[in-house]
């Protein structure tokens, strides 16, 4: 079954993957998508304890949906700066009720954002499309439970854990460069493990583990990624470094969002997660058809040479 979104530039993307297989639906990535985030936590830094009940998370997807989200992040366990762990029982408890209705009652393609073995297992006996580890696959037991899933999995770049990763983070090589080492020894090892290429997708991770000069850098930056010839995932909606930049507080980062979503764009990305997805739909399309004329123009002129 393919997903459904909002009508999009026709022209032909230039990316590495144009189908991803995720469970029953196939999600098109010949042009860029949008991811809809869905905390069903109490402290999340934007949206913390205002989907947990089931059916706050169910029209909360629905309207995302609408506004034209190719998929549903679903997120049990908070991973802001200072965040506490979650046991693996909550995790299910929050996340496993939320995936099943979303798969039942609207057709949704579902994306979990966890690093639990138990929760990736269950999540995909219940219909869930992909998995999206900020650990990628780093945890006891997750590259197996992702591998045996058979579902695509998103692999991200982070320095530190949730509880220490923004105390000062500091690396000796320029961001880009150690985003792509990083990301590249990842997908050796799952691709070791059993999970074959065509399954990766790559995330460089803006916020975890990386001040605000460090996520600009990297923005600017991330054509690097195109040497693993993946696809890329992106996260930067309503985070600090638009509040730093900008001086915003949270539910007045929008513009900023919508900036960095239309060169995240420009500079490759396959799939943009966001929590306002409506206008976000709108500025990646409005970025990706001035990208695809540029395209055509030089395809133009190689062909006249």
């Amino acid at each position: 079954m393919t997903s459904t979104a909002r009508p999009t530039p026709s022209a032909p993307q230039a990316q590495l993957s144009a189908q991803l297989r995720c469970g029953r639906h196939l999600l098109d990535l010949s042009f860029p998508r949008v991811m809809g985030v869905l905390n069903v936590t109490p402290d999340s830094f934007s949206d913390g304890g205002q989907h947990v009940a089931l059916d706050d998370a169910l029209r909360r997807a629905e309207q995302m949906l609408a506004e034209g989200a190719a998929m549903i992040d679903v997120g049990g366990e908070s991973t802001r700066p200072g965040a506490s762990p979650v046991g693996e029982q909550q995790e299910l408890d929050r996340v496993a009720p939320v995936v099943e209705a979303l798969v039942r009652e609207l057709d949704a393609l579902v994306s979990v954002d966890t690093s639990c073995p138990a929760v990736m297992h269950e999540a995909s006996t219940l219909g869930a499309g992909m998995i999206n580890d900020v650990r990628a696959l780093e945890r006891d037991g997750a590259l197996a439970a992702a591998t045996g899933s058979g579902l695509p999995v998103c692999l991200m770049h982070r320095q530190g854990e949730p509880q220490d990763m923004q105390q000062a983070p500091a690396y000796t090589q320029p961001i880009e460069e150690v985003v792509v080492d990083y990301l590249a020894a990842r997908v050796a090892e799952c691709e070791a493990a059993g999970l074959r290429r065509h399954r990766l997708l790559v995330d460089p991770g803006f916020g975890f583990g990386k001040t605000v000069e460090h996520n600009l850098r990297l923005l600017n930056r991330m054509d690097a990624l195109r040497s693993l010839g993946l696809p890329v995932l992106v996260g930067m909606s309503r985070k600090s470094m638009i509040g730093k930049v900008l001086g915003r507080p949270i539910d007045e980062r929008l513009p900023g969002g919508l900036a960095l979503a239309a060169m995240a764009v420009e500079r490759g990305a396959s799939i943009v997660r966001v929590h306002d997805v409506g206008p976000t739909v709108d500025a990646i399309n409005m970025a990706w058809a001035v990208c695809q004329e540029g395209c055509e123009a030089a395809t133009k002129k190689e062909n006249n040479a």
